[in-house]
C-alpha cells in the first residue's frame, strides 16, 4: 500500500481505459464509450473503498485489496450489463 506513485496509478488506469476504448470500438461508438466508462465508474468505486477503509481501519489489508478488486469487477460488469 502506497508503494505505487499516483502518476503510476493514472498512466495504469489510462492505459486501461484505452485498451476498453480500443475494444469497444470493434463494436461501435456507443459500446466504446460504455467501455471507458465502465472503466471509469470501476476505478472511483475502488478509489472510495479503499479511502474508506483507509479512513476506517487505518490502513488496508490483503481483504480490503481483494475486495477493491471485487468491487471494481462487479461495477464494471453493472455498466456493461446496462446497453
Amino acid at each position: 500500500a502506497g508503494v505505487v506513485p499516483l502518476w503510476g496509478a493514472a498512466v495504469a488506469a489510462l492505459a486501461v481505459a484505452g485498451a476498453a476504448a480500443a475494444a469497444g470500438a470493434l463494436l461501435g461508438p456507443y459500446d466504446m464509450v460504455r467501455s471507458v466508462l465502465a472503466v471509469v465508474l470501476s476505478v472511483a468505486a475502488a478509489e472510495a473503498l479503499l479511502r474508506h477503509c483507509t479512513r476506517r481501519f487505518g490502513g488496508v489489508t490483503g481483504d480490503v485489496f481483494g475486495g477493491l478488486a471485487e468491487t471494481a469487477a462487479t461495477t464494471a460488469l453493472i455498466v456493461l450489463s446496462l446497453g
